[in-house]
């Protein structure tokens, strides 16, 4: 029989920090995978541990600090929402003891100059590190379609490949060994998902001035621009872009401001002119101002709005309304059957 060494060796104790709702997708594909592999629970932790829970109905176990789940794993990847947070978690991991020879996975898009100074902490302490920043929203993270960038040590990719392609990513772009360049790559494509966000959304408010039918624009963004192209219009015309109250956005604007504005700040630093960007990342601030003021939920509660919301910008800028009327006759119908139903 196998000592627990030896075992432990070939099943690496794998854990999840960082339970949004990508991480929340994504740490279930691994769970399910580590499941359907007999190689034992996915550990996970998150700040707000009732979020622990999807995934412990799933039989991953809960550990109660990044310190317990940073021992207790040889393999961690992370998930978070913004570069301090990012860099707590990489700070509270090295605080929690030895960690020679583990490995550390971020999917966080942050800015390269963070991950270039959390890769150097890790190395300090023998640690292994990998950046893989993923493209995509929610739903595909749910559903394991995720585009995955890698960048990080040959060896560190030979260990956690297994949990890669046809686990969270249905493909896995290796950029390179060193890992800054996959957020780079993520950071260009921000810039390029921002850019064509706002081209669809100015030509959904030209459809709407002229009369051509919303449906047939829709259908030829499928047939003639692409995959990405029909997604985001969809998001638009289902009013994705602009949620109900309590509905949950697909990509959140938030990040979505944060993601965009690293890209702009690079492109200022290297002396890059990018005309398309800003003004789409001008949008995504107007949308932000009308979710704090005219949109908000309550008066404690700004309405969430997903990066799409750009939609909602290039309407309001036509004379039209920042809600579409698929948006108005939704939260109507939610309005009347919460006062129906008490």
């Amino acid at each position: 029989m196998a000592s627990t060494l030896e075992r432990r060796a070939t099943t690496p104790v794998v854990g999840w920090i960082g339970l949004g709702s990508m991480g929340t997708g994504m740490a279930k594909r691994i769970q399910m995978h580590l499941f359907d592999q007999g190689q034992g629970a996915l550990r996970v932790y998150n700040r707000t541990a009732s979020r622990c829970s999807p995934l412990e109905e799933m039989n991953a176990q809960k550990c109660d600090s990044i310190g317990q789940i940073a021992q207790e794993c040889d393999i961690l990847f992370l998930s978070s929402s913004a570069d301090t947070a990012v860099i707590s978690i990489i700070d509270q991991i090295i605080e929690s003891g030895i960690i020679r020879g583990k490995i550390v996975v971020d999917t966080t898009t942050v800015h390269p100059d963070t991950t270039k100074s959390i890769a150097a902490k890790l190395s300090t302490e023998g640690a292994g590190f990998a950046a893989m920043p993923v493209f995509g929203a929610s739903p595909a993270a749910a559903a394991g379609t995720l585009l995955a960038a890698f960048a990080g040590p040959k060896n560190v990719l030979r260990q956690v490949s297994p949990f890669m392609k046809g686990v969270i990513a249905r493909e896995v772009l290796v950029v390179g060994t060193v890992p800054e360049q996959a957020l780079l790559l993520k950071t260009t494509s921000n810039l390029l998902m921002a850019s064509l966000m706002q081209i669809i959304a100015e030509a959904h408010v030209f459809a709407s001035k002229t009369g051509l039918p919303a449906e047939t624009l829709e259908r030829l963004l499928e047939l003639n621009f692409g995959p990405v192209a029909h997604s985001d219009s969809i998001r638009m015309t289902t009013g994705v872009y602009c949620p109900g109250q309590g509905q949950v956005p697909w990509s959140d604007l938030n990040l979505a401001i944060k993601d965009v504005g690293h890209a702009i700040e690079l492109a200022e630093r290297e002396g890059a002119n990018l005309p398309a960007s800003r003004i789409a990342y001008e949008g995504l601030g107007k949308a932000r101002e009308w979710a704090n003021n005219e949109g908000r939920v309550s008066a404690d509660e700004p309405r969430r709005l997903d990066s799409t919301s750009l939609f909602g910008v290039a309407r309001k800028e036509s004379g039209l309304d920042f809600e579409s009327d698929y948006v108005k006759e939704r939260d109507e119908k939610a309005r009347e059957d919460h006062e129906n139903h008490g």
